[in-house]
């Protein structure tokens, strides 16, 4: 079943449903809301992709992307919708909870476009790999010129085993490249360590000490933030396994970390945030609390009590721009949002983002494609296209102030 917006122009917005169950007519019912909430969202456009681009990223081949050329001119910024685009979506299935917020982040994209936007037309994949086949196949067959999805990496997968017939944002990375004509765009814990290593070694910390919790998404964070060290000359020095909600006192190892013949210049912490409170006393004891201490996105889960996490003072981490009010001219605050939005209430917002990131992708696309050392300001941060299909995302940066969550006043650089 399909869900189709159809406007002509962005100021005739005609909606209808196209064989849509319930459900699809619940997600057009809440359109009108998100065309309010999004009434003042604009795009930051970059001439510089930021990040020094590592070795084996190269820019995109002018083959990899075949775009339709017929289509109205870019606007001056490189804004250039496709006629039509398709979103695949699991709106039932296993993933239908997470696909939520995406959905209605996009939306609000989407009707805060003031420009020429496309015919939208919404597919359920049902979050499996037959699912995504049917849904990409009727797309296609619709008429569709460009397509957002699928969510799942199995999804993905089944996606990224053909070549990709119109240009194709999918919202995860799956277990291969992108083909020729696609993009994998994903709030990846890879980006979070790679970010991580960048920022240490603008501040000449090129030895770091690890924290980790073992979780994939630690394990992934920080071998993209080993690869990164070493890309430029630094190193992990040593990796302390954190296990349970209460680990042990790790004071003595660390204060042998600080004595040894390398030293350590920062600390890295892959690990939760009520875990990072009982290591934070540990880590002033041992002396490390003068060093650079980041975390990546973990820090934030186990938190929000600000007696309990003033301990945390300090320690920064990356996080979503839109959380930390400093993309305003991307979307309305989140405060406001949320207030009237259950999808993006909590742990829902940084998917919320992410939709809406997905639908500025879309009408960027050629733009970040073609001129691979452009950027793109989101909700979730600094976006670029890298030659292998991976939407690069370079987050924002949050720390604690008195135990509440505060930007982090000097991350940029």
């Amino acid at each position: 079943m399909a869900a189709t917006v159809q406007p002509s122009n962005a100021r005739t917005r005609t909606t209808r449903a196209v064989g849509a169950p319930p459900r699809a007519l619940r997600l057009l019912a809440g359109a009108a809301l998100a065309a309010v909430l999004a009434s003042c969202a604009t795009v930051q456009t970059t001439g510089s992709a930021g990040p020094v681009a590592a070795p084996s990223e190269t820019p995109a081949a002018p083959g990899r992307w075949t775009f339709d050329d017929t289509r109205p001119a870019a606007e001056r910024d490189g804004y250039r919708p496709p006629r039509k685009l398709a979103v695949l979506l699991p709106m039932t299935g296993s993933l239908a909870t997470a696909a939520a917020p995406v959905r209605d982040g996009l939306l609000a994209g989407y009707y805060g476009e003031r420009r020429t936007r496309p015919e939208l037309a919404f597919y359920d994949t049902a979050g499996t790999a037959a699912g995504t086949a049917n849904a990409y196949s009727r797309a296609i067959a619709e008429g569709a010129d460009q397509v957002v999805g699928p969510l799942g990496r199995e999804e993905v997968d089944a996606l990224f085993h053909s070549p990709a017939q119109v240009p194709v944002i999918a919202l995860n990375r799956g277990s291969m490249q992108a083909p020729d004509n696609a993009a994998a765009f994903s709030l990846a814990p890879e980006d979070e360590g790679d970010a991580a290593a960048q920022y240490l070694l603008k501040r000449n910390a090129r030895n770091v000490l690890v924290l980790s919790n073992g979780e994939d998404a630690a394990r992934r964070s920080v071998d993209a933030l080993t690869a990164r060290l070493a890309q430029n000359g630094g190193s992990v020095v040593g990796t302390l396994a954190i296990i349970g909600d209460t680990p042990v006192d790790q004071t003595p190892v660390l204060q042998n970390a600080l004595a040894s013949g390398v030293g350590v210049d920062a600390v890295y912490l892959a690990i939760r945030g009520n875990q990072a409170r009982v290591l934070a006393p540990q880590l002033s004891v041992a002396g490390l609390a003068t060093r650079p201490r980041v975390g990546s996105s973990l820090l934030a889960q186990g938190t929000g009590k600000a007696e309990e996490d003033q301990i945390l003072d300090g320690i920064v981490f990356p996080t979503e721009s839109w959380s930390t009010g400093a993309s305003a001219r991307s979307l309305p605050p989140l405060t406001t949002v949320s207030r009237d939005l259950p999808t993006a209430r909590g742990g829902a917002a940084r998917l919320f983002a992410f939709g809406f990131d997905a639908w500025l992708l879309s009408g960027y696309l050629e733009h970040l494609a073609r001129t691979p050392d452009s950027s793109i300001g989101g909700a979730t941060g600094m976006l670029r296209i890298s030659g292998d299909g991976n939407v690069m995302r370079q987050p924002a940066w949050a720390t604690w102030r008195n135990g509440y969550v505060v930007p982090q006043a000097d991350a940029g650089g």
